[in-house]
């Protein structure tokens, strides 16, 4: 059966949008939010929705508007595909600001901090590593306490009124290795996971990672999740989709 070109260029037009909506699903979540911070953040399903409608309604808009011989067709699909388009990478750039950035370890915990959630206002003060979050994935870092009571008074005020952590400013970060005691102290039993998840769950997960002994809570946006440690080196071995709270 010979198809008609409005419907061969529907069908091109849907492929292509689907091509390069496969290669945005890839970029994203192998990239930006590496399985689980997608979960951890709440962007999954925010994401895919966006996608489907912008992979769905282009074609269908250049379908309904498609009839050989109008004069104005070529103009008329041109800014279909430039909405189309334009919609695209606005929603792309949104998750990309919107990306994790750093996972801070502080005082017992880790810290999910996204990039649009960074504080920059004295960013010159921190070191050069700490200045410029990767495009890739998150890099782990860890918090400097301060060694004066005015500025742990400060701090204290600065995350109770205005809701902004030390997790957030660059010019506190240090490598994380200068961690390591403090994780080895505060890295909690793979037993207690059992009082926050159901026995099934952490048994599969933990046999996925049997270099893991112990673990972190981290602090997340949408479902606060558990950083596997192995204790003896302080040495990450993964995130996983297990609750470190009720």
């Amino acid at each position: 059966m010979k198809l008609s070109k409005r419907l061969k260029f529907f069908l091109s037009h849907l492929a292509i949008s689907a091509i390069i909506a496969f290669l945005a699903i890839i970029i994203v979540f192998c990239v930006w939010y590496p399985f689980p911070l997608a979960k951890a953040i709440g962007v999954t399903y925010i994401f895919l929705m966006l996608l489907a409608i912008d992979i769905i309604v282009g074609p269908v808009l250049g379908f309904i508007v498609y009839k050989e011989g109008k004069k104005s067709l070529k103009m008329d699909l041109g800014v279909i595909i430039i909405i189309q388009l334009a919609a695209l990478f606005y929603g792309i750039y949104s998750i990309f600001e919107g990306r994790p950035a750093w996972l801070v370890y502080n005082v017992d915990r880790f810290e999910l901090v996204r990039n649009n959630e960074i504080v920059e206002n004295n960013i010159a003060d921190a070191m050069p590593q700490f200045q410029h979050p990767s495009w890739g994935k998150p890099q782990y870092v860890a918090v400097e306490f301060a060694k004066d009571n005015e500025t742990r008074n400060d701090d204290t005020f600065a995350e109770a009124l205005g809701g902004i952590s030390i997790a957030q400013r660059p010019e506190r970060y240090v490598e994380l290795t200068q961690a390591k005691n403090q994780i080895q102290q505060r890295a909690l039993q793979l037993k207690e996971l059992e009082q926050y998840n159901s026995k099934t769950e952490v048994k599969k997960t933990l046999a996925k990672y049997p270099k893991a002994d112990a673990w972190l809570p981290l602090k997340a946006n949408a479902v606060d999740m558990v950083v596997l440690v192995n204790k003896e080196s302080a040495s990450i071995i993964k995130i996983v989709d297990l609750r470190p709270w009720q």
